[in-house]
This record gives structure tokens, sequence and C-alpha cells, in this order.
């Protein structure tokens, strides 16, 4: 067996673990699980560290289990949170699973013969029959109420500062959550939880029941939450979360997302979201501090993480698009680009409409310029700025006697003027 615990040490995603945890997963191949609630039908840049736990744990040997969770979905997890979830019914849970199993096959291996090939379990299925009564006789009944109010989770949200009080229904969640491990225990020999540093309870919770119910010992291990070096959220952009899935998040999106790490969350990143061996990123880091100007460090990791997540096709389209704006790309470069990404790349570029009718008739450069979008403020200026060679139609330079026509459009729709090198502005064609 390869050592987990020492690989995810060195990786800085190691927060806390129960006595024995190493000593325990050295012995035997051992299996692991990391839940994740289907409140989408996409995971996000905040599910990663997880999954990422979960395949170190595959690589290293054991078997991993994804729990999907269906019925704690269904309730909402306390921790962290100030206001409680809303619910889902079960038709959006099951959708959510199936998109979710699908971005999780490209992590982790489902499919193979091996004895730790992944499983996707779900929660739901084993208490969707489980009555009330049954529910507070057979597990309630061994965990005090004052264990439960230990909880940080707990706690926090009881505390004078929290804004709403906490329902039954929240209370009740680290007993179905710590259920979830006596049942995987029972069922499928699973002895160690995995979660974010916030889960500890919760995760602490499941190891009691084991002990007091199966009399059988199980682990807990937890990462630490990921944080940005300037303190704001990570995995939030100014458009909310950063999605796996490419329609909510384009491959664009998120490569850049990688790409504008700072120095020092790149170092930390590039060992948590990738599998670069530790002398890879140990060299690359190097020469990153040599040049930082060079940004090393953020594009190997924007690389590693884009192919993992979408495919290698996504990250050359990625940069092409990123060439768009920083590098010497052409009007072929543009015309590649399909509409969404060329939507993305130039998000809160100033806009304007023209008719078709008028484009497939041919419009002046000067007209365009000025009157038809007001990119510039005069003919005069819309003149003087041809006539100083500083006008590009699509990064190709025109001069005052240049026609705007159909032959021109990029994805049939839209035309890229550019006066200078950084005042961009797109023509939208209805």
């Amino acid at each position: 067996m390869k050592n987990f615990i020492e690989e995810v040490t060195w990786r800085g995603m190691l927060h806390d673990v129960m006595p024995g945890t190493e000593e325990h997963l050295m012995e035997q191949m051992r299996v692991a699980y990391v839940g994740i609630d289907p409140t989408a039908d996409s995971l996000h840049i905040g599910h990663l560290v997880g999954v990422m736990l979960l395949k170190h744990f595959q690589l290293a040997g054991h078997k991993p289990l994804a729990l999907v969770g269906g019925a704690t979905g269904m309730i909402g997890d306390p921790s962290g949170k100030s206001n409680e979830r809303n619910l889902l019914d079960e038709a959006t849970l099951r959708h959510n699973q199936e998109a979710i199993k699908g971005q999780l096959a490209r992590f982790l291996d489902f499919t193979s013969a091996a004895p730790n090939a992944a499983e996707l379990v779900n929660n739901y299925d084993w208490m969707k029959n489980f009555s009330f009564l049954d529910f507070i006789r057979d597990v309630g009944k061994h965990i005090t109420v004052n264990y439960m109010m230990a909880k940080d989770s707990v706690k926090k949200r009881l505390s004078s500062e929290a804004a709403e009080g906490m329902s039954f229904t929240e209370f009740t969640y680290q007993l179905v959550q710590g259920y979830d491990f006596l049942h995987l225990y029972r069922e499928k020999s699973c002895t160690l939880q995995m979660g974010g540093s916030d889960q500890w309870g919760n995760i602490t919770t499941g190891t009691e029941l084991v002990r007091r119910i199966a009399s059988g010992k199980a682990y807990a291990l937890t990462c630490p939450l990921i944080t940005k070096a300037d303190g704001t959220k990570f995995g939030k952009s100014e458009g909310g979360n950063i999605w796996l899935d490419s329609v909510r998040t384009s491959p664009y999106k998120f490569y850049q997302y990688w790409l504008n790490t700072s120095d020092v969350d790149a170092e930390k990143y590039i060992k948590i979201f990738t599998f670069l061996s530790k002398e890879e990123i140990e060299d690359l880091t190097v020469k990153h501090r040599e040049a930082p100007h060079m940004r090393l460090l953020q594009k190997r990791l924007a690389e590693e993480i884009t192919v993992m997540v979408h495919s290698a096709d996504d990250l050359e389209n990625a940069i092409k698009a990123s060439n768009i704006l920083f590098g010497n790309s052409t009007s072929d470069d543009l015309k590649q680009l399909d509409q969404a990404t060329f939507l993305d790349v130039f998000d809160g570029v100033p806009q304007a409409e023209i008719s078709r009718n008028e484009i497939e008739a041919g419009i002046n450069i000067v007209d365009v310029l000025n009157e038809k979008t007001g990119f510039l403020k005069s003919n005069g200026e819309a003149r003087r700025a041809l006539t100083a060679n500083s006008i590009s139609v699509n990064r190709e330079k025109v001069t005052e006697e240049f026609v705007l026509s159909s032959k021109d459009l990029i994805n049939n729709q839209f035309v890229l003027l550019q006066s200078g090198k950084k005042n961009y502005f797109v023509v939208r064609v209805v």
C-alpha cells in the first residue's frame, strides 16, 4: 500500500485525523467515503478537495465511495451556515445524482474490475424506508442530546450571534450522517469518513455510532477549508460559483479563474488540485519564484485542472480565447470561438446592436464607429483614428474606405471593434 496520510500531508490536504488512522490504512486495502449533497446538477470547485481526497485514496490502493446525500440533501447540513437550506424533491435529487456521477467519473475509476474500483452510493436508498419511530428507537437512543449539543456546528447555530435558531430537522442532521457511516461500515466494510474540517463533529458522531451499535472501530479525517490569501471566498467569482459543468461555467472562465490566482494561492493550490509529483511542484515553485512575472505556477495549475475537469481540446480553446485579449491573435482565431466563449471573453465590453439588413447592405466604417454604435464620439474622431491606423475590425487594421458587411461577422452575429490596444467594442447583429 502507498502511504495515503503521507501523501495528503505534504500536499496540505490534512487538517485533522483520528489517532491510529495511518496504521489502519497501511495494514490492507480499506474503504472510505466522502459525502456530497446533491443540491445542484453539477459539482463546483468547492467540492474538488473532497473528490481529490477520494482519488488519492484510490491511487494509494484503497477503495473510495462517493456518497451522494439524497436523504441528507432533503434536510440540509447546518455546518458553517446561518440559514436553513432549501429542500429538494426526489426527482430533482435523482437527476442531480446522475449528473454528479458523470463528473466524478472524470476523476475516479468506477468501471474497472479492480477490487478498489470506486462506487457511488445514495443514502436515500437506505433511509427512504426507515420510519421515524424505528430511527429514534434504533439509532437516536445511542447518542445523547448533550453529545449532540457539544458539536461546534450546533453551538454556532444556537449562539446569540446566529440570525435564526436551528430547526429540529437540522438538529437531526448529524444523526442521519452518523447512521450513513454505520450503514456503510456494515454493508461495505467502510472504516473511514473524510470531509472538510467543518464536518469533524458529524463524522465523529458516525464513529461513535459504529462503536456503540456495531462494537466496531471507525476513523475520521478532515481536510482544511480552502481559503484565498486576500480573504475572499475560494471558488467564487463575480458571477457566483465556479462550476465543473461547462454550461454553467465555460472552460474559458474556468481556466481564467485558476490563471488569475495569486502567487501565494498558486503555490498552495497546485499541490491540492493537481497530481503533479512533489519533485515537479518543488521545481516549478523555484522557477516561479525566480521569474514570478512568467506566472509559471498559475499556467501549469490552470492547464492541469482544465484538462482534468474538461478536456485537452477545451484547454486549447481556452488558451486561444485568452490570447484574443492578451496576445497576437488574428481574425481567424476570433472566428473559431463559439458564441458562449466569445461572450465570455468580451464580458463587460460595451455593446451596441445593428440590424442585419443594414449589415447586409454594407455600412461605412465611419458610420459604424460613431452614429451606429457610439464607440467614438464623432465622425471627426473616427476619421482621425482611422488615419492614425488605430482602428481594427476583428483584429485587422482598417482604413476609412472599409465597409462593414456580412462577411465580417463572427458566428454570423458579432463584430469586434478595437481602438488602440485596449479599447474594445462588440457589435451584435439582430
